[in-house]
């Protein structure tokens, strides 16, 4: 939501509020047209109504909601929620006989200084009051919460046919595919079963990018799946045993992420490899925890050789862009770069 449209909300709400105010004045001072007396019921209502509606208010709408309320801590919302109306009514409070003390005011209840045995059920109702501005926040703050939440759902389905077309393009480089059929074509010569088993391999990929991939998530044992068998894929095109290193660390379990986050990164850095001769060449470690998923993915390179054609590849600025609409600001996402080593971490939350 735009940020002028909520300050007009603001102004709004608060327009009205005085304008209830000035109603509730009219009607109670229309036989008597003193403006000493509406002056006097101005200041009171000031102190009295206003106070604790404005502090109860935006506390309830950057602290109570954010922090409590949207996290759906319900009991400590309702605690605090009181906690603070109260507190804005008896500070509202003390100013308001602060005032009365020094004759700023006239005590519109008691005509004078001796009303302090009705603080109890002043503040009793000024808490009522703030409590009320509070409950108009908590509203609004959900419904500004409610309408960005669509918006950025929005924004993410509208970028989900590129995403997906990226992605499969990314996928199906011709080089990678054409490549990998010949290398299969020429492997079925010389070892059918292997060839068949790679061809196999091939077919699944192909099946999870255009079929798996609809859904927002998918179980991480699945991208794993597809991860190992897009490596070994590539291993094919190289007779060195130890061009690739891929390790997983920790427990899998039913454990849940946005498909094909990992698979750009390992992808490029086939693709920025330029000596498939090298022991490690490329290292890919998974490391799974409890409430984080990490990918550290790490490519050797000559810097004085050119890389691979980059061509179908996702661009880190789609990718950057993909992250924050899916992980919207939890995930951390790190590049080093050195003369021989490129080095992504990337680590999203556990779902």
């Amino acid at each position: 939501m735009r940020r002028s449209f909520v300050i007009l909300l603001h102004v709004g709400f608060w327009a009205c509020y005085f304008l209830l105010v000035f109603i509730a004045l009219a009607l109670y001072y229309r036989s008597n047209h003193s403006v000493s007396l509406v002056v006097n019921a101005l200041k009171n209502i000031l102190l009295f109504a206003f106070l604790p509606s404005f502090v109860s208010f935006y506390l309830y709408y950057f602290l109570l909601f954010p922090k409590y309320l949207q996290q759906k801590k319900v009991v400590l919302s309702i605690f605090f929620g009181i906690l603070i109306s109260l507190i804005a009514a008896v500070v509202a409070y003390i100013i308001l006989r602060y005032f009365i003390e020094s004759g700023y005011i006239i005590d519109m209840d008691e005509g004078g200084k001796n009303g302090r045995s009705t603080a109890p059920r002043v503040i009793l109702v000024m808490t009522g009051i703030g409590v009320l501005g509070g409950g108009v926040a908590l509203v609004m703050k959900g419904f500004i919460t409610w309408f960005n939440e669509i918006k950025l759902k929005e924004d993410l389905r509208e970028k989900s046919h590129q995403m997906e077309m990226a992605l499969i393009k990314s996928q199906f480089d011709p080089h990678l595919l054409f490549n990998t059929i010949n290398n299969i074509d020429a492997l079925i010569l010389k070892d059918a079963v292997r060839a068949s088993e790679y061809l196999n391999k091939l077919s699944d990929i192909i099946r999870f990018v255009l079929y798996e991939t609809q859904d927002d998530k998918i179980l991480l044992s699945r991208e794993l799946e597809y991860i190992t068998k897009y490596i070994a894929l590539q291993k094919i095109r190289t007779a060195n045993e130890n061009y690739v290193h891929f390790t997983v660390t920790g427990t899998i379990g039913d454990k849940r992420i946005a498909p094909m986050v990992f698979i750009p990164f390992i992808e490029n850095a086939f693709k920025h490899t330029t000596n498939k001769k090298l022991e490690n060449a490329i290292t890919v470690s998974l490391i799974i925890e409890d409430d984080a998923i990490q990918l550290v993915c790490e490519n050797k390179y000559d810097a004085k050789q050119p890389a691979q054609p980059t061509t179908g590849g996702l661009g880190n600025q789609l990718i950057q862009k993909r992250l924050d609409l899916i992980y919207s600001g939890k995930h951390r996402l790190e590049v080093f770069k050195t003369e021989e080593l490129y080095s992504v971490h990337l680590t999203i939350p556990n779902d």
